[in-house]
């Protein structure tokens, strides 16, 4: 990956709910007190700097930043480079200037932040790649970590891919139980309509009959569930474009071109928050 300003900066998560996150993690760590840190005289000031050891897309400042800030509020954090941006291997991300204690106390969580964020935009930006020349747009999931799923979605956009629905509250997305129980996709999608008519309505389906089915039924979009390759194109073609079709299940990086290949318009994958390899930095402290 070549270092190069991304062409839209996503916008982070409400500074209140990383502040959240942030208490969380350093109280996990610290708990009633760094007692190697303590070791070190209370004013002593250091500097570091923290260093990529591999090609990655950066995401996570705002997680990172305010974890040193959480122990020192005057710490100066000068970054190199943007979330959002493609870093080479080896490079210097930040130099940071500040108490020491706060340095070594905070170290470990706000990397915690930075790698797994980093991590989920470098995987989201592989996929977003291999889809590239196509109509296909890339959309997450909720496979996402307890407590941390804003952050993932804000790292998947980093990574140049869109969100799905964030939770259950702000979108509609009916599937094989809620059909069941509902008596059918028509009642399921009247009732859904009737009790939620701003929300997007998206139906999951399994076979042509289902397809035609939420057709009829006027639904805002239809996800197209573990269907063969040949069968999503022959959807797209029966579709003719008169509603945006998803696919899930099974789509790993190898298979993401030929299905992004069949005309439809969105990809959704679980892989991008759940199967996440933290990116391998390093943060060395000098004094």
């Amino acid at each position: 990956m070549e270092a190069s300003a991304s062409a839209r900066r996503p916008r982070p998560p409400d500074p209140a709910r990383i502040e959240d996150d942030v208490r969380r993690a350093l109280a996990e760590d610290i708990g009633p007190g760094d007692a190697t840190a303590d070791l070190l005289p209370a004013e002593l000031a250091a500097r570091a700097r923290v260093v990529t050891r591999e090609a990655m897309v950066l995401a996570g400042r705002p997680w990172f930043d305010a974890c040193f800030r959480a122990l020192d509020p005057a710490v100066a954090i000068a970054w190199h480079f943007e979330d959002a941006d493609r870093v080479p291997a080896d490079s210097v991300l930040c130099v940071l200037h500040g108490r020491a204690r706060a340095l070594v106390g905070a170290e470990r969580s706000a990397l915690n932040f930075l790698q797994t964020l980093s991590g989920t935009a470098t995987r989201t930006a592989e996929y977003v790649d291999a889809a590239r020349g196509t109509r296909a747009r890339i959309l997450d999931t909720r496979k996402t970590l307890p407590g941390l799923r804003l952050a993932q979605k804000y790292a998947v956009r980093c990574g140049g891919a869109e969100n799905h629905r964030i939770g259950l509250f702000d979108a509609i997305l009916i599937k094989e139980n809620h059909i069941a129980a509902a008596g059918g996709i028509a009642p399921a999608v009247r009732a859904a309509r009737a009790r939620h008519p701003r929300l997007l309505l998206e139906v999951e389906v399994e076979n042509f009959a289902e397809l035609d089915a939420a057709l009829a039924a006027g639904v805002d979009r239809i996800l197209l569930d573990e269907f063969p390759l040949e069968d999503i194109r022959r959807a797209v073609a029966h579709v003719a474009g008169r509603v945006p079709l998803e696919v899930s299940g099974g789509v790993s990086l190898e298979r993401l071109p030929a299905l992004a290949a069949t005309g439809v318009d969105f990809i959704s994958v679980g892989a991008l928050t759940k199967h996440v390899r933290a990116v391998d930095l390093s943060m060395r402290v000098f004094w």
